[in-house]
């Protein structure tokens, strides 16, 4: 751990040299957090124990790592579907590195070098890295197009790969202080910077995310020609001129994000996981350069997202055509899409414009996301998944395309592999720092060490969160030492049940939050939504926070058509779903009244332990024979969104009618 902290020391202390700016505020490392939460570390150690090992095996048994063998060969035939199959095995060796760094693991170590042995072995002499290619240049895989870069901005994903390579070693070189997977990338980014520029290739990147892997090389190895690079592909969007009333989302660009400039941007749009991975590489530039205009462009873009975009459980991506944001107030639930990607993607984006504006907004989302519409793309094995995440499964009409049950893998398994990345680093979403300003922003139990003022800082959490609302933070500074601590006041606290008015609470909350310093209450400030404490700290100074934990009805704006007439149930950061197998073997079938009231029970035995919903409710039941319609009384459970589909096949809802107006017939 001491070599760890050393060596994040030389790079922030590289990157202080190299940048005059960044992001006002700034993570502290999930290095420098220890982790006794239950909740999250019962699900990161499973991500370490079988997520992990069960990706690797995949990527072996699949030809994912065949692929490499033979381009540093030259020979064979790529053994894959996808050009970007590559990119699992750097996400999974970008996970692996993450756990290595916290938890030393001798024979998965030496398990990733070999892998990175064979990964620089397919490395051409100039850089290049893609196995699509490499095996057989002559007759490359079908999307790479017949020469370097020439089916980029379509489907080649070269640049995609490149940034998933880039994000890996980055994770490696931090985790062990070994070069061997860093120098890989520096080759090859060289080469990115010899190929592309203003007086060499144009390309807007096809799939984004090759800014965000260039901007990490820039952090470690301070080379500006990485920064400048990444904001070239940048700008590189939107330059081709369309008529958009004639060609369709593929055609005009918008699919891409790729239909006009990105500072004339103003619209979340197209493929959802894209859209993520550029305004997260926006957010960098900007912190980076001081760019003004890619900030205005990213808070219109968010607003839209936040305002009319997003579905109750954080999930983004409506439209299973194209894994796209549809248009406003396009979010269905029968057909919704949700990939897992795009809900990491969200994660990185809203952290980022976190640590640009220091407004709680952007935690909020990122919490409801990390709670509900993202860990529910992994299956409490850790060994299956979704790749999208449903709304509401019916026995009642034809869903061909829903997912209806995980799987262990797909052809396309950008999204097991996304997971694995994501899931060791969540300890550096908790806190964040700027001079005197300490930001408590996630609510998971442990320690974490900061250096505030040149001291030593350690604010040790304990709670049970996120099933209860009693938070108690202990404040051990080295020596006295004046500081703001920021601690967030969640929205769905102060009765905001998303920082827009897409979605509300039909009932506030009467609840008031009292905070209290070594057992008295204290007044404090409310600013961005922080409560601000500002005084001399002292050793073992006690903060205590009750959050209110009501189960709270949740209503979408009337602009939502699918939603119209419906409640959806929330408590605490959880929303939550019925699922088949605690309600009789359906469902949809049931309605939640507006006198409706639930009680809350914690079941440890029941998918690892959740905090349960019941109510006595009504539903409506049709017997087929008799050909006869009737409600009946019924006691009702919901489960935590994140926790269905891990009980086998059958039916779930998230929004539930109020009263029934009309009975529609289907024909099948």
């Amino acid at each position: 751990m001491k070599s760890i902290c050393l060596l994040l020391i030389i790079c922030c202390s590289i990157s202080a040299q190299a940048q005059k700016q960044d992001y006002p505020i700034q993570p502290v490392p999930f290095t420098s957090v220890k982790l006794t939460d239950q909740f999250w570390n019962s699900k990161i150690e499973t991500n370490r124990t079988a997520t992990i090992p069960a990706s690797f095996a995949r990527c072996e048994s699949t030809g994912r790592v065949k692929n490499f063998g033979m381009a540093a060969e030259h020979k064979g035939k790529f053994c894959t579907t996808y050009p970007f199959d590559d990119t699992d095995i750097y996400k999974t060796i970008e996970g692996a590195s993450y756990s290595l760094a916290v938890h030393p693991d001798p024979k998965l170590a030496a398990y990733v070098d070999s892998l990175i042995t064979i990964i620089g072995n397919a490395q051409e002499p100039d850089g290049y890295l893609y196995t699509a290619r490499s095996i057989d240049p002559i007759h490359p895989q079908a999307w790479a197009g017949p020469e370097r870069w020439v089916n980029e901005q379509k489907s080649s994903h070269e640049l995609y790969n490149c940034g998933h390579m880039y994000e890996a070693a980055a994770a490696h070189f931090m985790a062990t202080g070994k070069r061997n997977f860093l120098n890989i990338a520096l080759k090859n980014a060289d080469l990115l910077v010899r190929t592309f520029g203003p007086d060499k290739k144009h390309v807007a990147p096809g799939h984004e995310i090759v800014e965000m892997g260039l901007v990490r090389l820039y952090r470690i190895s301070g080379k500006k020609d990485y920064l400048t690079l990444a904001k070239f592909f940048i700008d590189q969007r939107g330059i081709k001129s369309y008529d958009k009333k004639s060609l369709n989302v593929y055609e005009n660009g918008t699919y891409y994000q790729d239909d006009k400039p990105v500072i004339d941007q103003d619209e979340a749009e197209g493929h959802a996981v894209r859209a993520m991975y550029l305004y997260s590489g926006m957010a960098d530039v900007a912190a980076l350069t001081g760019d003004s205009a890619y900030i205005k462009a990213i808070d219109k873009i968010w607003n839209n997202m936040v305002g009319k975009k997003m579905y109750v459980q954080g999930s983004i991506g409506a439209v299973g055509d194209g894994e796209r944001f549809g248009g406003n107030y396009e979010l269905p639930n029968a057909t919704a899409y949700n990939e897992t990607c795009a809900a990491i993607g969200s994660v990185f984006w809203n952290q980022r414009m976190f640590l640009l504006h220091g407004d709680s907004k952007y935690i909020d989302v990122m919490e409801k996301t990390l709670y509900n519409g993202l860990i529910s793309g992994v299956g409490l094995d850790g060994k299956s998944f979704f790749y999208t995440n449903a709304m509401q499964v019916s026995n009642s009409f034809s869903q061909p395309d829903l997912e209806r049950e995980r799987s262990g893998w797909f052809t396309c398994s950008c999204c097991p592999t996304n997971v694995v990345r994501l899931l060791p680093s969540i300890p550096g979403y908790i806190y964040a720092q700027n001079g005197n300003d300490v930001y408590v922003n996630l609510f998971i139990s442990g320690t974490g060490n900061l250096i505030v003022n040149s001291k030593t800082l350690k604010i040790t959490q304990q709670n049970n969160y996120p099933w209860e609302g009693a938070l108690a933070f202990t404040i051990d500074p080295a020596s006295a030492m004046e500081m703001n601590l920021k601690i967030r006041i969640p929205g769905w606290a102060q009765n905001q049940a998303i920082p827009s008015d897409l979605y509300s609470y039909e009932k506030p909350s009467t609840q008031k939050i009292e905070i209290k310093v070594n057992g008295k209450p204290v007044d404090y400030q409310m600013k961005n939504g922080y409560a601000v404490i500002s005084k001399k700290w002292k050793k073992n100074d006690k903060v205590e926070l009750t959050l209110p934990m009501d189960v709270q009805r949740v209503i979408a704006n009337e602009s939502v058509k699918d939603d119209n007439g419906k409640v959806s149930l929330q408590r605490g950061p959880i929303m939550y779903c019925a699922e088949w197998k605690d309600n009789e073997g359906k469902a949809c079938n049931i309605i939640v009244t507006k006198s409706t009231a639930f009680t809350n029970t914690y079941e440890p035995s029941l998918l690892n332990g959740v905090m349960v919903l019941k109510a006595q409710v009504k539903a409506v039941n049709v017997d087929e024979k008799a050909q006869t319609i009737t409600t009946e009384n019924k006691t009702m459970t919901a489960i935590p969104y994140y926790s269905w589909a891990n009980r086998g096949k059958g039916e779930m809802t998230v929004w539930f009618r109020e009263q029934v107006k009309d009975v529609e017939l289907l024909t099948h």
